[in-house]
């Protein structure tokens, strides 16, 4: 069997788990991306498993039926629907295993960016470097509001850590209620109240048909001057276009962003250079705690592939793992897929 590991941009594929343990197995890493559907096959074709860091190169059916050698996909991670076309696996034959992931290091991710903004962080390093000394007055995140766009699985965490802050904490989802804010002292508001009064506004959902577009013209004119935003969950969820504009015309204080429309970033990209813009190069789960479970759980799902008993597999039927904490928590609360995405969004 040849196993491809995609997007190994650290190069750690080949040290963090032992894959000799399996024989019969070579493993192939690529440490760069690759765009364009007909490179991917070309780079994919003879290969019979591949594995994908989540979802940093997308498999739709098209790229699946030109790649008939292939038998098994080790996906990480919770979120596969949107990126690998599930009902194609199944209609192919094609096994999909996937693994668990720690959610805390994009909430730590979220913080870095919030304060990195509200204190001119890389400005003022920046100075200090160059020989320089203090630039510009930072702002105090103490009695400002804080709007969590999504108050689930790590707009929860963000919201504590918010009130340790002494911030007050407003939230809005498709189906936030009062009832699901109050015990952790968030206001549930409307979209718009929560556009308008935030002074730092944060996005913590996942990305489906509904949360498409979250964010768009109309949402970032209603933001105050001199208020951020920050995407550390899917690019999907804000008009790129529409914030670019915002950030150059100076009519909101800046973003900070860990997710982008294309990545790895274009060089000539606005949010390389707009001095507004704090970007992280989508680090948001990129730890070597989660690291370390996706390749060590990726390692015991090939072993059951081989072995002829599968485990973690995935389906169009049954998108998430079965024996993750979270499936549980989704499978015992009986909830509809449109709350149940609110309530336990993994938007790493």
């Amino acid at each position: 069997m040849r196993l491809a590991i995609l997007d190994d941009y650290q190069g750690v594929a080949a040290s963090m788990v032992d894959w000799a343990s399996i024989s019969g197995v070579s493993v192939v890493p690529f440490r760069d991306h690759v765009h364009d559907a007909d490179e991917l096959v070309a780079r994919l074709t003879g290969f019979d498993a591949v594995m994908r860091i989540r979802e940093r190169t997308s498999f739709t059916r098209d790229i699946l039926r030109r790649l008939p050698q292939l038998k098994l996909i080790l996906a990480t991670g919770m979120r596969n629907a949107r990126s690998l076309d599930l009902t194609a696996t199944d209609d192919l034959g094609i096994t999909v295993c996937t693994t668990d992931a720690l959610h805390q290091t994009t909430v730590e991710v979220t913080w870095a960016l919030i304060l990195s903004l509200t204190r001119n962080l890389p400005r003022e390093t920046g100075a200090l470097r160059h020989g320089g000394w203090q630039q510009k007055l930072g702002k105090g995140l103490g009695g400002r509001t804080l709007g969590i766009v999504g108050l689930g699985n790590m707009g929860i965490p963000v919201s504590q850590i918010a009130r340790i802050f002494g911030m007050k904490v407003i939230a809005w989802s498709r189906n936030l209620t009062p009832e699901r804010t109050a015990p952790h002292g968030v206001e549930c508001v409307t979209k718009e109240e929560l556009f308008r009064r935030s002074d730092v506004i944060t996005l913590h959902l996942p990305l489906s048909d509904t949360t498409d577009g979250t964010v768009g013209a109309a949402e970032i004119a209603l933001m105050k001057h001199d208020a951020v935003i920050i995407n550390t969950a899917r690019p999907q969820l804000m008009d790129e276009a529409a914030l670019v504009a915002a950030l150059k015309e100076g009519r909101i204080g800046g973003a900070g962003l860990d997710v982008f429309e294309i990545e790895p970033l274009p060089a000539d990209h606005p949010f390389r250079t707009l001095p507004n813009v704090v970007a992280t190069p989508h680090i948001g789960f990129v730890t070597e705690e989660n690291m370390r479970m996706f390749y060590e759980q990726s390692l015991a799902n090939l072993a059951a592939f081989r072995a002829g008993t599968p485990i973690n597999v995935i389906s169009a039927n049954a998108p998430f793992l079965p024996d993750s904490q979270v499936a549980q928590q989704m499978h015992a609360q009986k909830l509809g897929s449109a709350e149940l995405y609110d309530k336990h969004n993994d938007a790493a």
